[in-house]
């Protein structure tokens, strides 16, 4: 081991975005003896893909995203991707809910809070894939509570602002599950890494971890640099979690790990419409999803999204693609061509050969002026404005590619990237991405540290007692552990009235 190393330590989460924070939350009540310290290289937790104006803070459940439900050649729908998605979010609702039982969290309406999930589709033929796609899931016990609507009466009580000017002539469909939730991300991560460092971890802000080398024994020394000073040590570590957003990649290559090579990243930037008119904000409470355009990646489905940041309702519309080399919003333009290594140049070239259409969509996002936007926006608001709104960056998105024969292929979804000895893991690409924190974390955990899993169960069961359980498969478990969460997370509080779906228009 190097002489120079400054610290000892169990643990060391690298970022502090939600992933580390879930991870250092559950060590700490699984094993409250390891020592746990953590690099941040802004001065926040939760500054980069967590932060809530960084994210569309969904609470990905597969209610009302239109991607997770494609239609089949036959017309039917294929709810698959739903199902697992909804069973993850499940995972991360329980969790949350014992560690408001526990202290671990206060406050849920500080991170979570209840909106409808609607999904939206005009046009003839959206509208019968609506009407397949409420079919297959109604009768679901994870989607029991989804209403069906063609009725512009029905539209026009619900969606007020999406119904002023809107011709009716051309059809409407709504999917609209009332149980549907907002999550502040960057809220929940800080109250984690709160309860981390509180609990005896140690929190570093404006430390980068610039390298990772692995000793004979398994263990690592990272190296870390203080952005404030220029100063870097070495700290020792049994097993470090790189959850660094976009800036994983990296670290996962320098690691030298066999499991990363071949892995490459794709960058894409976001940006939202944010209204600043509080009479419009006021008029729209619902996270409406719609349809993404024909030859659009799944990320970019649009969405008119009610938020509650800070205690205050807001409104987006996007997302609006953009394209920038950096991994991070805070990064470098060099990001992209460091991530370029001889083991992974092929996948690189191969999906760049075959996503072709990906790049049209960019270039076309990327040429849009104001104006364009709000006709973008006119879709879900026809009487939209451009003065009642002003143009926001989102976070930076590395979606993952990964070695497919002599190629790659481009995955939009989250992959976890372990060593075969489980000294050390990380988290590639995005969405679903926090709205699967938990579940995504509890498999760091199993694959990482076999030994312990099965020592681990009680604790685990108390947790998410739903581990290892299909709650799509469990009514009656998950009807308990729904109305146990759904108390201890306040999302039971009366909210504004709506009308219920008339029975016509369900049963077309």
């Amino acid at each position: 081991m190097s002489e120079n190393v400054e610290a000892k330590t169990d643990v060391v989460l690298v970022g502090a975005g939600i992933m580390s924070a879930t991870l250092g939350a559950l060590l700490r009540q699984l094993q409250p003896e390891w020592s746990i310290t953590a690099f941040e290289r802004l001065d926040a937790a939760a500054a980069e893909s967590s932060d809530p104006w960084n994210n569309a803070g969904t609470g990905h459940s597969a209610l009302c995203e239109l991607n997770y439900t494609p239609a089949k050649p036959d017309g039917s729908v294929d709810i698959t991707k739903a199902i697992n998605v909804n069973e993850q979010f499940q995972v991360s609702r329980q969790f949350w809910a014992y560690a408001i039982d526990k202290g671990i969290l206060s406050d849920p309406k500080n991170f979570i809070n209840p909106i409808p999930h609607v999904s939206f589709v005009h046009g003839a033929d959206n509208v019968k894939y609506l009407r397949a796609r409420y079919d297959a899931l109604a009768g679901h016990p994870l989607f029991a509570d989804m209403e069906y609507s063609e009725s512009p009466e029905w539209f026009s009580e619900r969606l007020p602002l999406m119904a002023e000017g809107r011709d009716f002539s051309d059809p409407v469909a709504l999917n609209w599950t009332e149980t549907g939730t907002d999550v502040d991300f960057g809220a929940l991560t800080k109250q984690l890494v709160n309860n981390v460092a509180a609990s005896g971890g140690t929190v570093f802000f404006g430390h980068e971890v610039t390298n990772l080398s692995k000793q004979s024994d398994g263990s690592w020394i990272v190296k870390v640099r203080n952005r404030r000073t220029g100063e870097s040590r070495k700290v020792h570590a049994k097993f470090v979690f790189v959850g660094a957003g976009g800036g994983a990649l990296h670290l996962l290559q320098k690691s030298g790990i066999a499991e990363a090579k071949g892995f490459g990243g794709f960058p894409v930037s976001g940006a939202f419409l944010r209204c600043t008119n509080p009479e419009v904000i006021a008029r729209h409470s619902a996270k409406v999803y719609g349809k993404a355009a024909v030859g659009a990646p799944p990320m970019s489905v649009p969405h008119l999204d009610t938020r509650v940041i800070n205690g205050e309702q807001g409104l987006l519309f996007g997302p609006y693609a953009g394209w920038s080399p950096k991994f991070l919003k805070q990064g470098g333009v060099m990001d992209l061509p460091k991530s370029v290594k001889p083991n992974n140049l092929m996948s690189m070239l191969g999906v760049g050969m075959t996503e072709l259409g990906l790049v049209k969509y960019l270039v076309s996002e990327l040429s849009q002026s104001p104006a364009d936007r709000i006709v973008t926006l006119s879709e879900f608001a026809p009487e939209a404005r451009l003065e009642d709104w002003e143009l926001i960056v989102a976070g930076q998105r590395v979606q993952v590619i990964r070695r497919k024969g002599a190629g790659g292929v481009l995955e939009f979804g989250t992959a976890v990237v372990n060593a075969a000895d489980g000294t050390i893991a990380g988290l590639l690409g995005a969405s679903p991405g926090a709205s699967t924190a938990v579940p995504a974390m509890l498999d760091v955990l199993e694959r990482c540290f076999p030994q312990q899993w099965a020592g681990w169960q009680p604790k685990l069961k108390e947790m998410v007692p739903s581990l290892g359980i299909k709650l799509s498969e469990n009514p009656a478990l998950f009807e308990q552990v729904w109305n146990w969460s759904t108390k201890s997370l306040e999302l039971d509080v009366a909210s504004d009235p709506v009308p219920t779906a008339p029975v016509e228009a369900a049963a077309v």
